[in-house]
């Protein structure tokens, strides 16, 4: 979570000048509003500064408990940690400037677009970050997996494919259907997660971006069907940006 935290500090107008009270409200809101936690701990909150960089207060519990006395009350409590009354925060909410913010991280997303050359691919992004902006973060999770799943399977036709092909030669698997990649549509016999796995024995793939496409894959298929998970905005922004900017711009064709 720390490049997500970072990314909420940096959006906080003049964080440095924040005290620490106003910080542990702030973390509170990011914890859950943004990430969509029912509720935050201390040792949460705590870990938020940490992940900043920042010193952690001394009494991170006590100022939480006394959140629960001031007029007006600034916390509710609850079973598992503490949340903001509603006041506190649709006025966080007011001062991060929902609106600002979203525009801001569109305009970051769609600098992606424009390191791509014009094409396909681009034009999928294109609508992967329309889903986005209109706030459709399952949509737009699902659409950015298949972008860079199929860029991949480009590349490895296109310049892997004696590597891939030797690796698929030595499959045990059953749930593989294909035993060597003559044609493009190939690539659909293969599951996704099996697919992942030859990337990296055939080291197309280094251990650091099999990483990146196991921990995605997971997150695709939490999105890929009803479910109860939520999905909130920054979600879908560090899934698009991981896999752009490992996947899609790393490896070109």
């Amino acid at each position: 979570m720390t490049d997500t935290v970072n990314r909420f500090y940096n959006s906080i107008e003049n964080a440095s000048g924040q005290s620490q009270g106003s910080l542990i409200e702030l973390f509170v809101y990011f914890l859950t509003v943004e990430i969509g936690q029912d509720s935050a701990t201390a040792k949460e909150v705590d870990q938020c500064f940490t992940d900043c960089d920042l010193t952690p207060p001394k009494a991170t519990a006590s100022r939480l408990s006394e959140g629960l006395k001031t007029k007006p009350q600034k916390f509710v409590k609850l079973d598992n940690g503490y949340k903001l009354q509603r006041h506190m925060r649709e006025a966080l909410s007011k001062q991060l400037g929902g609106e600002t913010m979203t525009s801001q991280t569109s305009a970051t997303l769609r600098s992606l677009e424009h390191k791509m050359p014009p094409g396909r691919a681009r034009e999928f992004l294109s609508e992967t970050l329309d889903c986005f902006e209109v706030s459709a973060n399952r949509a737009t999770i699902v659409m950015a997996w298949i972008l860079a799943i199929n860029h991949l399977c480009d590349y490895i036709f296109t310049n892997k494919l004696a590597e891939f092909n030797a690796e698929l030669a030595k499959n045990t698997d059953k749930r593989v259907k294909v035993k060597i990649i003559m044609q493009r549509d190939d690539f659909s016999d293969i599951p996704e997660v099996k697919f992942i796995e030859l990337c990296r024995s055939a080291k197309i793939v280094s251990n650091d971006v099999r990483k990146i496409l196991d921990q995605k894959l997971g997150t695709r298929n939490s999105c890929a069907h009803p479910s109860g998970v939520r999905i909130n905005r920054t979600k879908a922004i560090d899934f698009v940006e991981d896999l752009v900017e490992n996947v899609v711009l790393k490896f070109t064709i």
